[in-house]
């Protein structure tokens, strides 16, 4: 045979034969080091054959993540609510085409895309509720399986971006979740949790799935057998399995499952694990670990070739081989008209009306509202959303609807001066910073962030700067300078006003007001240090830290001021970076004592309120809304770039609430309340259970054990019927059931930039607080017990157990 010309493909370019056979031919040409080095996540290029870096992984939850700006849509337990498969797939295609349009300026944007997640929300107190859809398998498999479509595109051959299903099997805690182990029954681990993922799989548009950080039955999910025996089985493309980032290393390091880490790696492998999240962008240690587990005999070169063609196909399929044909190379689809419009879209369908008692909504026009509440003023963000491009806060969409003269703000929340032993006050001095990348940060991977060093630190001085103290409980504070920049320590210790809103993987904005002698000691939760006064400005304590003299203004009092004149909504909820996120579990379900006590001010100064729940998980608002008699509630997780203008809309009556809630809704008086953990143990099977011993694991039963006061609606109408369609404005007085509205394309609001706090709020600009020492108050002492997420009772052996290592 002749040698190859130059105008002769070699086997694995020729789109004429199938991908099996091509990606058979560039494995051939792959030496035994360049296969090695395609296990990694961030896998080099191959120059000799032509073959580029490529990425595994791109966050893609509900927008473009961690990539700078782009649209952001609501957060997926919103989406679920929506029980709408024809707009979860658009949002699944306007995703991948932000993506596409993202990655060709810049090759770090990956098109292998870590969503949807599908774990059914099984606990409402797991800290990263938000990321998944659903508590019902069949409902959560229907979303996913529309997300996935429009992520892989409608092209027969060539896939626009692809999706990778997560987290597998029975993930549903967050504290201590490298070491947990979860008791799951034969019924649960078969019938219940996999459901989701075996028919999103079967519906053919899943590239990948990632296992659970924990163990089940005391086995580590990366080294499940079912990887293999039940995962694969579901289809007949070559389905990629990727490890969670860090997971390789915990099998050693956490869990002590293996001796060393050549044996570990080797392990993962042979369960299935084909691509390795670890060690950040820097391959090389997986590299030595894989090589180790070959020179031990522990892996063979068949064990890698059959890992790395699982690789290259996914590849074949985005169209990196043939560029010239691929149908998605030239998409510029990016911050389009109708990605704004179906972010809007998107945000009015995922509110639910829980309450609504004397027919107070919708809100005729003309009225006079008063938006109060942490979360009045706010757009918040989470670990999967990208950097607003357009941003609209409840006031700015409520101005826009009923006019700006009808809408005053109080957030409610108090403002402080920090005064030192020395007499002086904290000062934040100005800053030349440019405000058109004040966020941009925010947008890199979490755990690289590591905050801003280029601004000056805090001071002191004869006269100091009012600061927002945000209560969100538990102890838990924020302090916010007047230009809305967050206070926030830096790796080198000091203190400055430098971010947007909490965030980062190790968030640096919490912190704690402990009572100390006279005054008070300001912790740093980051560190767990107190902060002390230098010459050089403020920062973390080496030793004992200043003892501050607090002044306040209490935040109720404004509330009172503008409640008082006008119809009121409270917008109150969590941030997403505090009290329940990735690595932390919730221990509560109860609304934050603060937001409660605002509640009721805004209840007792005007009996038409309304409470706007924006939450990213379930709270129990019972007792709270009971209590004040508030005649009407609507839930709705964080909305994203168009969350201010779909809640005015709905509160209008422009389109009528059609979220139907996912999720169980608990009462605050029942069991499920209380806060549960699964027993930190590799080697120990457990149950999550509540603090009175009863068995809250769907190892017990299929369904979550929750006392519902509102459900979902009934599974015989499924997540893909619209049983009718309600005319804008025609509520009912109460329920949860919403039927959907016209679906017809509406344009944006038109909401664009941030409000200006100072020029919203009840005291106006320049208001100083009334000054007074304050006594220790009880929201910003000592931490109150938190009764932790408990310890479970011993459970005997019950049956056959699965998994069991």
């Amino acid at each position: 045979m002749s040698a190859h010309t130059p105008h002769t493909p070699l086997p694995f370019r020729d789109r004429q034969l199938p991908f099996a056979k091509r990606v058979d031919d560039l494995l051939s040409r792959l030496t035994l080091d360049e296969e090695i080095g395609l296990l990694h996540q961030f896998a080099p290029a191959v120059e000799r054959l032509g073959v580029a870096a490529f990425r595994t992984g791109q966050e893609a939850l509900h927008g473009v993540a961690r990539m700078g700006p782009a649209t952001v849509l609501p957060q997926a337990v919103g989406l679920g609510a929506t029980w709408n498969t024809d707009l979860v797939r658009q949002v699944g295609e306007a995703v991948s085409k932000e993506v596409r349009a993202l990655r060709a300026p810049d090759d770090r944007v990956g098109l292998h895309v870590w969503s949807p997640t599908v774990n059914l929300l099984r606990h409402p107190l797991w800290g990263r509720n938000e990321e998944g859809y659903s508590e019902d398998p069949k409902l959560t498999s229907a979303i996913a399986t529309a997300c996935t479509r429009g992520l892989r595109g409608e092209h027969p051959t060539y896939w626009r971006t692809a999706p990778v299903l997560q987290h597998r099997p029975a993930h549903n805690n967050e504290t201590g979740r490298d070491v947990t182990s979860s008791s799951v029954r034969p019924r649960v681990l078969h019938a219940y949790d996999p459901r989701a993922f075996r028919e999103t799989v079967e519906a053919g548009a899943v590239a990948g799935v990632m296992p659970a950080y924990n163990l089940a039955n005391g086995r580590p999910d990366h080294v499940s057998p079912h990887l293999r025996e039940h995962l694969r089985p579901w289809t007949d493309e070559d389905l990629l399995v990727c490890s969670d980032a860090g997971a390789p290393s915990h099998l050693v390091d956490s869990e002590h499952c293996f001796d060393t880490h050549e044996e570990a790696t080797a392990a993962a492998l042979l369960a299935g694990v084909d691509s390795f999240t670890d060690h950040g962008t820097g391959s090389s240690k997986i590299i030595a670990r894989v090589r180790g587990a070959l020179e031990q005999g522990l892996l063979t070169e068949s064990d890698v070739d059959a890992a790395v063609r699982r690789r290259l196909s996914v590849r074949f399929r985005l169209g990196e081989f043939d560029p010239e044909h691929d149908p998605h190379a030239l998409t510029t689809a990016f911050d389009t008209p109708d990605h704004r419009a179906l972010a809007q879209e998107a945000a009015e369908q995922a509110v639910a009306l829980l309450k609504n008692s004397g027919g107070l909504l919708p809100l005729p026009p003309g009225t006079r509202l008063a938006v109060v509440g942490l979360l009045a003023d706010e757009c918040k963000l989470d670990w999967y959303s990208g950097t607003l491009l357009h941003r609209c806060t409840p006031p700015a969409g409520l101005s826009e609807r009923f006019g700006p003269e009808r809408v005053r703000c109080a957030e409610g929340v108090d403002r402080i001066l920090l005064k030192t032993s020395a007499g002086t006050f904290l000062h934040v001095p100005e800053a030349d910073a440019d405000d058109e990348v004040r966020g941009a940060e925010g947008a890199l991977d979490p755990a690289l962030l590591a905050g801003r060093t280029g601004l000056p630190p805090l001071t002191t001085g004869a006269t100091g700067t009012v600061l927002s103290l945000v209560d969100w409980g538990e102890g838990v504070l924020t302090l916010r300078a007047p230009d809305g920049r967050y206070l926030s320590v830096a790796e080198d210790g000091r203190v400055r006003a430098s971010a947007d809103q909490p965030g980062g993987w190790f968030v640096q904005e919490t912190f704690r007001l402990e009572p100390h002698e006279n005054g008070h000691l300001l912790r740093h939760i980051g560190t767990g240090r107190p902060l002390s006064v230098a010459a050089d400005g403020l920062k973390v304590a080496d030793g004992n830290g200043e003892i501050f003299e607090v002044v306040v203004e209490s935040g109720e009092e404004a509330v009172n001021r503008v409640a008082s004149q006008a119809d009121v909504v409270v917008v109150a909820g969590n941030d997403p970076h505090i009290n329940g996120r990735g690595t932390e579990d919730r221990t509560t379900l109860a609304l934050p004592a603060h937001q409660e006590h605002l509640l009721r001010a805004a209840r007792t100064a005007n009996p038409n309120t309304v409470l706007a729940l924006v939450s990213a998980y379930p709270h129990a608002v019972d007792h709270a809304v009971d209590h004040a008699e508030v005649p009407a509630l609507l839930w709705t997780a964080h909305g994203g770039q168009a969350a201010g203008s779909a809640l005015a809309r709905i509160l209008a009556g422009d389109v009528s609430p059609a979220g139907r809630t996912s999720t169980s809704r608990a009462r605050l008086s029942s069991r499920s309340a209380t806060a549960c953990r699964t027993r930190p143990s590799p080697t120990k099977a457990s149950r999550l259970t509540s603090r009175t011993g009863h068995c809250m694991c769907p190892s017990r039963s299929p369904t979550p054990v929750l006392s519902s006061r509102t459900r979902s609606p009934s599974s015989t109408a499924g997540p893909w019927s619209r049983r009718c369609h309600a005319p804008a404005g025609n509520w009912p007085r109460t329920g949860v059931r919403r039927s959907h509205p016209a679906r017809s394309r509406r344009s944006p609001s038109g909401c664009r930039g941030r409000p200006s706090r100072s020029g919203t709020s009840a005291g106006g600009p320049g208001h100083q607080p009334r000054r007074r020492a304050v006594p220790s108050p009880a929201g910003h002492g000592a931490r109150p017990g938190r009764g932790g997420l408990r310890r479970p009772e011993r459970h005997g052996d019950r049956g056959p157990r699965e998994d069991v290592g």
